[in-house]
């Protein structure tokens, strides 16, 4: 049976330090992942949960109109979900993403900020890094992104975007969902994923924009709810109704872009991270 051909230099490397190479395969391989982080990343999600139904279903009056006992306890749920997400994805995914991350992050947080504060256009744009993460190294990398983005954002700059930290952990682990059942091979099967996954993502933010915040915080989602309520929707609806449709038309862009970005890598970056095959159809070793 043919095998295909191999460099002297590389078999030479190989057979001279096996031990570098499984050091270096092992950058790139998911980590075994112990059994309790399913339980912590069951725990955060729980918790998340129930902070979010309880501020759907009492919709506290005082809400967001101070930093009162309310308001920090709505915040703190937020953020303890997240931190259990956190824990349990932290020992999930390939050091080798770690070195990626800040430059993930740091591309969250200058469109976002630039998007949100600058600009009219009633969208966010600020997971791109999030979900290129998730797409190449699996949900729980991409969750992982998303919280770090979000904690450190709000943290250096913006405050306010430490409540929306359960959806951009949803995001990530949306991207990574989307890239295993095979989205990104096609353009229009990653759009198609990013709008879906917009639905649920709207839906986790607009009770924390609506109680927390008084409805969009950027220019132009802001504008949007404001435009709504004069059209006579009650705050909850209205910030409801801007918050899905911008992000089903956020996380498709997002996607889009995504995708664009994984085919623009070179074949040799790709092969550094196994979760990026099911982004890519088999082809046999004679067309490769």
């Amino acid at each position: 049976m043919a095998t295909e051909p191999t460099s002297g230099q590389g078999s030479a490397a190989a057979a001279a330090d096996p031990g570098e190479s499984q050091h270096t395969e092992s950058l790139y391989r998911p980590l075994p992942a112990p059994a309790w982080t399913l339980a912590a990343i069951a725990a955060g999600s729980l918790v998340i949960l129930g902070t979010y139904l309880w501020v759907l279903t009492t919709q506290p009056a005082t809400l967001g109109q101070d930093l009162g006992h309310t308001t920090l306890g709505v915040m703190l749920g937020y953020l303890i979900g997240a931190a259990l997400i956190a824990a349990g994805t932290l020992p999930r995914i390939p050091r080798s993403v770690y070195a990626l991350m800040p430059v993930a992050i740091a591309l969250n947080i200058v469109v976002g900020q630039v998007v949100g504060t600058l600009t009219p256009i009633p969208l966010y744009l600020d997971s791109l890094g999030t979900v290129v993460i998730g797409v190449i190294a699996g949900p729980a990398a991409g969750a992982l992104t998303g919280i770090l983005s979000n904690v450190i954002w709000g943290v250096t700059i913006n405050p306010t975007v430490i409540a929306f930290t359960a959806g951009a952990a949803f995001i990530g682990a949306a991207a990574g969902w989307a890239a295993r059942s095979g989205a990104f091979r096609a353009l229009w099967w990653a759009v198609l994923a990013g709008a879906v996954a917009g639905v649920p993502a709207g839906a986790l933010g607009a009770p924390v924009a609506a109680y927390l915040f008084g409805g969009g915080l950027g220019v132009g989602t802001g504008g949007a709810v404001a435009t709504l309520q004069a059209a006579g929707l009650e705050m909850l609806h209205a910030t409801f109704a801007q918050s899905v449709v911008s992000d089903i038309a956020d996380k498709a862009i997002i996607f889009a872009l995504a995708c664009a970005v994984l085919w623009a890598l070179p074949r040799r970056m790709r092969g550094r991270f196994p979760f990026t095959a099911h982004s890519f159809r088999r082809t046999s070793p004679r067309t490769r």
